[in-house]
C-alpha cells in the first residue's frame, strides 16, 4: 500500500506539477503550529481563533493581541534580532501592510478566495487582504439643528466651532481618512483648510469624539462607524451618517510574513476569514463585512449601498509624514 501511494504521488507530481499537489494536500486540512499577531479586540480575537480551530482542528494557534503600533514595534525588534515570530498578521490598516510589503517582509497568496470582493479591499498582487470595513463618516447629536448628509455640510455656519475630528497623528483610521479625502478632487487638502477656518478641532481618538458629541460638548464629528451606531441602538442621542460623497475605510487586513514557518496554516486562516462564514462572524462581532451580500450588523445599512472613497495605500504610505505635518500645522499636535 505504501509503495502504491508513493507511486501515485510521483504520477500526480509529474502530471499536475508540485503546486497542484500542494493544493490537493492542503484540502486535507492544515496542521501544525500557527503564530498570529493581531490588533483585534481581545474577545473578537479569541472568538475568531476558536472559530478557525473548529474548522481546522489540526492547527494549534498561538496568538498575541495588542494595538497595531505596539505590535509593529515588537515585530520590528524581532526583525532586528533576526527572529520574527509570527506566521500571520491581522492588523488595523493597509498602509502598515504596504510598508511591510515594500520591505519584502510579506509573501503573496495567489490562490486567496477574493472572488466577489470589491477592488481596493485587497492587494492586487495578493500580499494582503481586507477582512472587514470600518468606515469613517459623520456623527451628530440628535438635538443638533442640522442633519448632515455631505462632508461639505461640516463647512456650513451651523457647524462652525461645533465639529471635532480624530487626529492622524494618533489614529490610523484618521490617517487613512485624510489620504482618502486628499485624493478626491472635490475635497482635497483645501477641505481640511476650510474645516480649520470653520473652527473644527482635533482630538486624539474616536472614543473621545463620540463622548463629546453624545454629551453635547460638540454637535458634529468625524468618527468610525460602529461606535455611534452601537451607542444609538442603546439609546444615546447620536446618529451616524455615511456622507453621499463616500466614506474612507480601514479594512483590518491579514497577511503572511515572508518568514512564516507554517504558510499552509496561514493560508487556511486567510481562507477562513475571507469565506462567507468568516464574514458572517465579522458581522456578528458588529463590523461591516467586506464581502458584499453578507448581512450587516443591526443598525448598519446594506454595504452594497455604501460608497467607499478610493485611495492608493502605497501613495498614502509615501505621503504619510507630509500629511501629518500639514495636519499639525493646521490643527496643532
Amino acid at each position: 500500500m505504501k509503495a502504491f501511494l508513493a507511486t501515485l504521488a510521483t504520477v500526480l507530481t509529474l502530471a499536475l506539477g508540485p503546486a497542484a499537489v500542494s493544493q490537493a494536500a492542503q484540502a486535507d486540512g492544515a496542521t501544525g503550529k500557527l503564530v498570529l499577531y493581531t490588533s483585534q479586540l481581545e474577545p473578537d480575537a479569541r472568538q475568531t481563533v476558536e472559530a478557525f480551530k473548529a474548522k481546522n482542528p489540526g492547527v494549534e494557534v498561538e496568538w498575541i493581541r495588542n494595538g497595531t503600533t505596539e505590535l509593529m514595534n515588537k515585530l520590528r525588534a524581532e526583525f532586528t534580532a533576526g527572529a520574527p515570530q509570527p506566521d500571520l498578521l491581522l492588523i488595523a490598516d493597509a498602509v502598515t501592510m504596504e510598508s511591510l510589503k515594500a520591505e519584502k517582509r510579506l509573501q503573496p497568496y495567489d490562490g486567496a478566495p477574493v472572488a466577489g470582493y470589491r477592488p481596493g479591499t485587497h492587494d492586487a498582487q495578493g500580499y494582503w487582504f481586507g477582512t472587514k470595513l470600518i468606515t469613517t463618516g459623520i456623527v451628530y447629536n440628535t438635538a443638533a439643528p442640522m442633519k448632515p448628509t455631505s462632508w461639505q455640510d461640516l463647512l456650513k455656519p451651523e457647524a462652525k466651532g461645533t465639529t471635532v475630528m480624530p487626529s492622524p497623528l494618533y489614529s490610523g483610521a484618521a490617517a487613512i481618512h485624510m489620504a482618502s479625502i486628499k485624493a478626491q478632487p472635490s475635497l482635497g487638502m483645501a477641505y481640511y483648510e476650510a474645516l480649520q477656518r470653520n473652527g473644527t478641532t482635533a482630538a486624539k481618538g474616536n472614543g473621545g469624539i463620540l463622548k463629546d458629541v453624545a454629551g453635547g460638548a460638540k454637535l458634529y464629528g468625524m468618527v468610525v462607524d460602529y461606535l455611534p451606531i452601537r451607542e444609538h441602538l442603546k439609546g444615546a442621542p447620536v446618529a451616524f451618517v455615511f456622507p453621499k460623497e463616500g466614506v474612507s475605510a480601514v479594512s483590518e487586513p491579514v497577511a503572511i510574513l515572508s518568514t512564516a514557518k507554517n504558510p499552509a496554516a496561514a493560508k487556511a486562516f486567510i481562507d477562513f476569514l475571507l469565506s462567507r462564514e468568516g464574514q458572517e462572524l465579522a458581522s456578528a462581532q458588529g463590523f461591516l463585512p467586506a464581502l458584499p451580500g453578507v448581512k450587516p450588523p443591526a443598525g448598519f445599512p446594506d454595504p452594497a449601498g455604501i460608497t467607499l472613497l478610493p485611495y492608493d495605500p502605497a501613495k498614502a504610505l509615501a505621503e504619510d509624514d507630509a500629511n501629518k505635518r500639514a495636519f499639525a500645522d493646521l490643527f496643532g499636535g
